[in-house]
């Protein structure tokens, strides 16, 4: 361990080892203490086949992602919405530090639930706005509850897959739906009631029910998970061990708080995170643009179901590619920006008159979706210590919600039609995002060598107090790995490439 120590800690003449807190210690600690062993294969693929069971489907169900095409389609069914992308970042921004803070001192699960339901009777409401000032009202609730669910996701992830399996179960899966939904809509035809408040009353009405199976499903972490035995969820946790990031500590460590924003990988991801999002707005355009090259409302909703079908196959592709190749997630990211930047060129370079190639362009764009999930499974790979990662979480997600906010405004009648301009900012941060990844990739290698190079210290022991069935207190020994150690104060600690 480096000179960054932990607090609370002391020596105890009994063992000859440390004893530490239980609030230092990483909330797993319990359960795992004493264990000895490595789990077999075939029970570890057991326990990951069943947690993927009871969570992936939940996590797969990207709410949020949703919300935030059903704009664009909104947009297309007849809502005039400017501002409102805006409106919706710039409330995730203000509200993502306390947010961070509420999932660190709360059940994950729980809250993540309780801001989805809100989510989903704000989005319902959308349908009763007659005025900008009830949508900015309730983009604004929208936004508030944002800044819950990806952080959620990224914790909960963490707590339950191995680096690697990290990197494989990430995906969007509501591109398609939302299309679905939003051509299903245009058949609606009711007096007083246009088709984009009925697609935004079935969005919600979809996003309560998920709600509620989510708010009694979701478990908040592996050492509570209601589908786990108790002896599972010692197995769930023994499972990610080697990821030297334990599972939790509800506890605020001011020492954490400070190495996060001293570290310099924090602020490379966060300025690769509002790169790569000030594009995003594409995501509420894409029906506008499309339907601006002489689409009818209905073929501009089926066609908006294609960019939801590439991005499947893309992130598939890359996140399976990335897997595969050892230390490769930032050259597969950058490869798949390089594919986006071809794209805009055919944008911006074919002649109005090739609609055909303009849309193969814009729908080629969407590839690079590949490079933010790499890089969000990536941070919470090379980030270690719970709080050190809430608050690293809260910074990157920040820059998100910053890149989102600018995005929106690029787009001013004065570009249209071939908007050259939204088109160019778009290439020189699609050119920015892959050095950025190339960049933590060097600072990264560097810090491991460095690391490899230096001479192996006698490694303290470290032991809590537990309560025995009978009652009697023993104390036993704690592994390193559950020490809520950051990546920093762990010198054992490898990074992910």
């Amino acid at each position: 361990m480096s000179s960054e120590s932990v607090s609370g800690i002391a020596k105890d003449e009994r063992h000859n080892g440390v004893a530490v807190s239980a609030k230092e210690v990483d909330t797993a600690a319990q359960l795992a203490a004493g264990l000895s062993g490595t789990l077999d294969p075939e029970g570890a693929l057991r326990i990951r086949k069943k947690i993927d069971k009871h969570i992936l489907p939940l996590m797969c169900s990207t709410v949020e992602f949703m919300d935030k095409t059903a704009l664009g389609n909104a947009a297309v069914l007849g809502i005039e919405y400017n501002w409102l992308g805006t409106i919706f970042y710039l409330s995730c921004l203000l509200f993502e530090y306390p947010q961070s803070l509420a999932l660190q001192r709360l059940p994950v699960g729980k809250w993540t639930s309780a801001n989805i339901f809100v989510w989903a009777i704000a989005l319902s409401c959308t349908a009763a706005c007659k005025n900008f000032t009830g949508l900015f009202i309730v983009r604004f609730v929208l936004g508030m509850c944002g800044g819950s669910i990806t952080a959620g996701f990224l914790i909960v992830s963490a707590m339950f897959y191995t680096r690697k399996e990290q990197t494989l179960r990430v995906g969007y899966w509501s591109h398609i739906i939302s299309g679905l939904l939003a051509f299903g809509s245009l058949h609606i035809q009711t007096s007083g009631f246009e088709p984009w408040q009925w697609y935004m009353i079935i969005t919600g009405i979809i996003t309560l029910i998920f709600t509620i199976c989510f708010g009694f499903l979701f478990p908040d972490s592996p050492t509570t998970a209601w589908f786990l035995t108790p002896d599972e969820r010692v197995k769930a946790i023994q499972r990610i061990k080697e990821n030297q990031t334990g599972i939790e500590n509800k506890h605020f460590k001011m020492e954490q708080f400070m190495e996060a924003i001293r570290d310099p990988k924090t602020w490379l991801f966060a300025a690769f995170a509002a790169f790569d999002n000030v594009p995003s707005s594409l995501s509420n355009q894409q029906s506008l643009l499309v339907a601006s090259l002489g689409f009818t409302f209905f073929q501009t909703t089926l066609l908006t179901m294609i960019p939801g079908v590439i991005e499947i196959l893309t992130l598939y592709s890359g996140v399976r590619l990335a897997a595969r190749l050892k230390n490769g997630r930032a050259y597969v990211g950058a490869i798949y920006f390089v594919l986006a930047l071809v794209g805009i060129a055919l944008v911006d370079f074919l002649p109005w008159s090739d609609t055909a190639g303009l849309l193969v362009g814009q729908f080629m764009t969407g590839i690079c979706t590949t490079g933010f999930v790499l890089a969000l499974s990536w941070l919470g790979n090379v980030t270690a210590g719970h709080t050190k990662r809430v608050v690293t979480n809260a910074i990157i997600l920040s820059a998100f919600c910053i890149g989102n906010i600018v995005g929106p405004l690029l787009w001013k009648v004065q570009y249209k039609p071939r908007n050259h301009v939204p088109w160019a900012v778009i290439a020189v941060c699609y050119c920015v995002c892959p050095m950025i990844l190339l960049v933590i990739r060097a600072l990264l290698d560097r810090e491991n060598r460095k690391r490899d190079s230096e001479p192996s210290n006698e490694v303290a022991e470290y032991y809590i107090e537990k309560v025995t069935e009978d009652g009697k207190r023993i104390d036993v020994k704690v592994d390193k790995e559950f020490m809520d150690l950051t990546d920093r104060q762990n010198r054992d600690f490898r990074y992910v490439l």
